[in-house]
């Protein structure tokens, strides 16, 4: 089948030459058996109308796009991890397989997890568990829904090997996928060719990067090219940061090479959504020390783009940066209001009315520990909706004297523009959430019968909740 019009090749990121990715072949998978493709995300690319066996032999067996990369690029980065610094990173598990523009005139990048060893790969396989291909799925799906600047899950494939994992019932089932994304390039590649003091190929990584992903942020001096750059990765950085905490999701892993430059949420490891609002929630059991735990994942992200920072010192001096770190906190503020005036639904009044709002709402989650996601869902489009909370299970929550506040700074709010609060999604008792129990739930039935109904149930009605809250 023809690939639709809408398919625009790039083979942008080969330009910045051997020093920044390896080429690398695919490994070779004993099966393929297709058991998700992303058809939204794929007709913005213009993939929609690849058949089946298409798909396979490009997202499973890798056969390369027309007019792209003729082999697979494994980006070199390095990173710190849990804040100790790691020169040895980089894709082992990974490569970047295409890149191609989207209906938005926007770069994008296909990349892949599990699909075999690299350089980087260092004593791992280069594979993926089907579970945390899954998982990983659930991830976008539901952040996407959420109003979550997100990478999106392309396509996930079972691959028919049987993989050791201590931390999971082995031999376990094995999976290759590739998702969607804006840039692949990470605060951790700036780190790499500061650490080998190359000045001129962070010169080149960097106005790749402003010409490729914000021309608007463009200054002839180098310098000045370097502090508007770095005030524009803190204002991304922080925008998902606030949409993160607004969505009550824990990434889990905020290391410096899990932070990209276009400010886009991806790769999903030990991700969680909150039961309750609660600061020292983690998600991963080797997070010892709670330092990624939710309510410090603001202070991890200013972290890491201080890194970025110091990657810069050599292009620019350090009152410059400094200044364009400030732009940080004032950033995730703003956002962190508008993310959550999104969550509820309701049109913005003022900066005073709005952050009033937000601070009861928070408040009453942070005192009374009311579920999380069951609140917004049932306070989506404001007091519009106060019928349909009093039916909700959450109802007790509501007639105490901890929702007052909330419920006075609401008065003046009014849904938000295309709010539709007839819609059958809004009929239903319980708010679609993803928490911890409902991901093990979805997989029961895959690991034990091969039975992915509840899984496809679940896309839907994400799809479902993504249509209702119009948040992307």
């Amino acid at each position: 089948m023809p690939l639709s019009p809408a398919y625009r090749a790039s083979t942008s990121h080969a330009a910045l030459g051997p020093e920044f990715y390896d080429v690398v072949a695919a490994a070779a998978f004993p099966d393929h058996i297709l058991r998700y493709r992303n058809q939204r995300a794929a007709k913005t690319v213009g993939l929609d109308t690849l058949s089946d066996e298409e798909w396979i032999a490009h997202f499973g067996r890798f056969q390369p796009m027309a007019e792209n990369f003729a082999e697979p690029l494994a980006l070199r980065y390095h990173g710190h991890q849990f804040r100790v610094y790691n020169p040895e990173l980089g894709d082992g598990r990974g490569f970047l397989f295409a890149q191609l523009y989207d209906d938005k005139g926007r770069l994008l990048d296909l990349a892949t997890k599990g699909s075999g060893k690299t350089p980087w790969s260092r004593t791992a396989d280069g594979r993926l568990t089907l579970k945390g291909g899954v998982r990983e799925v659930l991830a976008t799906s539901m952040l996407e829904a959420l109003g979550v600047d997100t990478s999106k899950t392309f396509s996930l494939i079972e691959t028919g090997e049987a993989l050791e994992r201590g931390d999971e019932p082995s031999p376990t089932r094995s999976s290759v996928m590739v998702r969607l994304s804006h840039s692949h390039i990470r605060i951790g590649s700036f780190q790499r060719q500061a650490f080998h003091r190359s000045t001129e190929n962070i010169v080149k990584l960097l106005d790749y990067t402003i010409k490729t992903y914000m021309p608007e942020v463009w200054r002839d001096d180098v310098s000045a090219r370097a502090v508007a750059f770095l005030e524009e990765v803190c204002r991304r950085v922080a925008r998902v940061g606030a949409q993160w905490m607004a969505a009550g999701f824990v990434h889990g892993v905020l290391n410096t090479d899990n932070i990209n430059i276009t400010g886009e949420s991806f790769d999903y490891g030990p991700w969680r959504f909150l039961p309750v609002l609660e600061p020292g929630f983690t998600a991963a059991y080797f997070d010892e020390t709670g330092l990624y735990a939710y309510g410090r994942q603001p202070d991890a992200l200013f972290w890491n783009v201080t890194r970025l920072a110091e990657c810069l010192l050599g292009l620019a001096d350090q009152p410059g940066l400094e200044k364009a770190l400030g732009a940080f906190e004032p950033a995730i503020r703003k956002e962190f209001t508008e993310a959550m005036l999104r969550r509820l639904g309701v049109q913005s009044l003022d900066a005073v009315r709005d952050n009033e709002l937000v601070r009861a709402f928070w408040i009453f989650l942070s005192e009374t520990k009311a579920p999380f996601e069951q609140t917004f869902f049932d306070w989506f489009g404001g007091l519009a909706s106060a019928e349909r909370a009093a039916r909700s299970p959450s109802k007790d929550h509501y007639a105490t004297p901890a929702f007052n506040p909330v419920r006075d700074a609401l008065k003046d709010f009014v849904p938000r523009e295309g709010v539709d609060l007839n819609r059958a999604f809004f009929s239903r008792p319980v708010a679609c959430s993803m928490l911890i129990e409902e991901v093990e739930a979805i997989w029961k039935p895959i690991a034990d019968s091969d039975d992915w109904s509840v899984f496809h149930a679940k896309l839907e009605a994400i799809d479902e909740m993504r249509e209702a809250y119009g948040l992307v």
